[in-house]
């Protein structure tokens, strides 16, 4: 697919950011970047688990869209020569060059079911990706009577033009004729296993799945390159479980990352309020259906309306009312005081969210380009150093030390 450049240089815009003279260090600590009255009356477990103090960054930045047609994105990664792959909601690839100007699919992937929120979701280099060019990606497939949340794997031609060899490795069942939360993001380990995220599907007949563990909604699932069970899995051999669990009680974790440290996080979406950040261990309920910190959309209490129950864990940071995190990222780039933060892009929060941690607790939040009032899909820790983002609307943005 051929894009018109003009087009884009004409709609390209960039802005600079200047510094404020001081340090984050040195920053007076000043009130939460959330001013909207919350949802619910509820209380926090502890201090610092919602609106938490702001900060700002001190180092000049600029801010550049590199291309405003890439349709509808949804994940983002680096291909190791520094140009990307993006998936497409409506059921394809694109590799686009480093700089946003060329644009390429990729033809050959399966139908995909792109009715609300589903379609091509989330894509993964194989950790051997130099040497066997297989991607991973996430989808939802029409299925059964209705649709769910696969995971397939393929390998990219030499051109990177076609996919061949597609093989579904993984399919969280049970399906459901529904068009929402499927989670799916997905996220490599260093020992070359694969976490998957899943959403309860939406629906209340479906929200009690994610308690449930003979079933595959509403759980963070680590599996091999097959789509078997991860060697080590916490409920291999437990009667009830399925075996490739890993985590669950989940409601819709469209984020996910590793941390520098080897931690995996989530982040996921809340009905009214109670959008979460969670710290993913294994074996552990982290209590969707039962606890939250959000209401139902028509004002009514979620279950009992509790938000601690004795065997489930606490979100790490919570918000109410909602910013709708989808994709994360940890930030490794040239900006030194971004080192080691979480990076969410925020549908109906339209920014970017900087998480600013210690010891895996929140410590800071900054909200970013809020003046573009775009619904942020996917963020990433670019190879190059720098950050990127993808919006609903179709735009790739860098964001680069100034």
């Amino acid at each position: 697919m051929k894009i018109n450049t003009r087009i884009i240089l004409a709609t390209s815009v960039v802005f600079l950011f200047s510094c404020t003279g001081k340090s984050q260090q040195n920053e007076k600590p000043s009130g939460s970047v959330e001013t909207e009255k919350p949802n619910s009356n509820y209380k926090p477990a502890f201090q610092g688990q919602t609106r938490i103090k702001a900060v700002k960054t001190s180092t000049p930045y600029k801010v550049e869209i590199l291309n405003t047609n890439l349709g509808r994105p949804w994940g983002i990664i680096n291909l190791p020569d520094g140009r990307f792959l993006i998936t497409e909601k409506s059921g394809s690839m694109n590799v686009v060059s480093a700089d946003g100007k060329q644009v390429s699919k990729i033809s050959g992937f399966p139908k995909v079911d792109s009715k609300g929120q589903g379609g091509m979701l989330d894509v993964a280099l194989d950790p051997d990706f130099k040497e066997n060019n297989i991607i991973y990606f996430s989808f939802s497939e029409p299925f059964g009577e209705g649709n769910l949340t696969s995971v397939a794997k393929g390998k990219l031609s030499a051109d990177l033009k076609s996919i061949n060899d597609v093989k579904v490795i993984f399919r969280a069942e049970p399906s459901y004729d529904g068009d929402k939360h499927y989670g799916s993001r997905l996220a490599f380990d260093k020992d070359g296993h694969l976490f998957v995220s899943t959403g309860e599907r939406s629906d209340k007949q479906t929200r009690v799945y994610a308690q449930k563990t003979d079933n595959y909604l509403g759980k963070i699932l680590k599996i091999t390159k097959d789509g078997k069970p991860a060697p080590g899995n916490p409920f291999i051999g437990k009667s009830g479980y399925k075996p490739e669990i890993y985590a669950y009680g989940l409601r819709n974790p469209q984020g996910m990352a590793i941390d520098p440290n080897g931690n995996l996080w989530d982040v996921e979406m809340g009905p009214r309020g109670g959008d979460e950040i969670n710290l993913i261990q294994p074996g552990k309920n982290y209590g969707w259906g039962d606890v939250t910190y959000g209401i139902e959309y028509s004002g009514a209490k979620v279950g009992q309306g509790i938000t601690q129950k004795t065997g489930t864990e606490q979100p790490v940071y919570y918000w109410d009312p909602v910013i709708s995190p989808s994709g994360i990222t940890f930030y490794t780039g040239n900006i030194d005081e971004w080192k080691g933060n979480l990076f969410i892009g925020c549908l109906s929060g339209e920014h970017i969210a900087r998480i600013m941690m210690k010891d895996n607790k929140v410590v800071g939040e900054e909200r970013l380009l809020e003046d573009q009032n775009e619904r942020f899909r996917d963020v990433l820790d670019g190879t190059d150093g720098n950050l990127y983002a993808v919006t609903d609307s179709g735009k790739l943005y860098k964001i680069s030390k100034k």
